[in-house]
């Protein structure tokens, strides 16, 4: 692959002050070489409705699924909700994974997350598992990237101040950087 990886990357979490917004932020600037990203947006996606599926999808839906389109891999950082991945991620994955142009199948994907719990997002990583599976999506296994205690990670601007945290993430970009090249021999 003589061209960039480009990566899409995704927060779980809405909230303005969130480690994991925070943390994908970083990510953007450990980007490897080779490697171009963006962060695509979903808070304006709806609530799935199959019948707002058939036809035309409503704009948020569409625009969403169009960056996504354009990823070679995904990249998704997120929070852990009730032991699990959270709704409005879901939802925007569930908007994703429909048709035949479903722009999340077949592609790369990594996963991490920061908590300000003791488990890091250990359960939210494995409720991924069979939609992953499911979306015949290949995912990097190593290094694992969960975050816990964050609070004490991250300066008052959301800087991810941590380094072996930092090491963890450049390390993972860089499996997704390889892993996306490998898969397009």
């Amino acid at each position: 692959m003589s061209t960039p990886v480009h990566i899409v990357g995704l927060t779980g979490s809405l909230r303005k002050g969130s480690y994991n917004t925070s943390l994908l932020k970083t990510a953007m600037e450990l980007l490897p070489e080779g490697v171009t990203a963006e962060i695509a947006d979903f808070s304006n996606v709806p609530l799935y409705n199959a019948d707002l599926d058939v036809g035309t999808r409503p704009e948020p839906v569409r625009a969403f699924r169009e960056v996504l389109a354009g990823a070679q891999a995904i990249l998704i950082v997120s929070p852990e909700y009730n032991y699990s991945i959270p709704g409005g991620l879901k939802n925007a994955i569930d908007w994703a994974s429909r048709g035949t142009d479903a722009p999340l199948l077949h592609k790369p994907v990594a996963l991490m997350g920061a908590t300000q719990g003791l488990w890091g997002t250990v359960r939210m990583q494995l409720a991924f598992k069979p939609v992953f599976q499911f979306l015949d999506m290949k995912q990097v296994l190593k290094p694992e990237v969960m975050i816990a205690q964050a609070q004490g990670k991250f300066d008052a601007e959301g800087r991810l101040t941590d380094e072996k945290a930092r090491d963890l993430v450049a390390r993972l970009l860089e499996a997704l950087r390889d892993l996306t090249i490998q898969l397009h021999k």
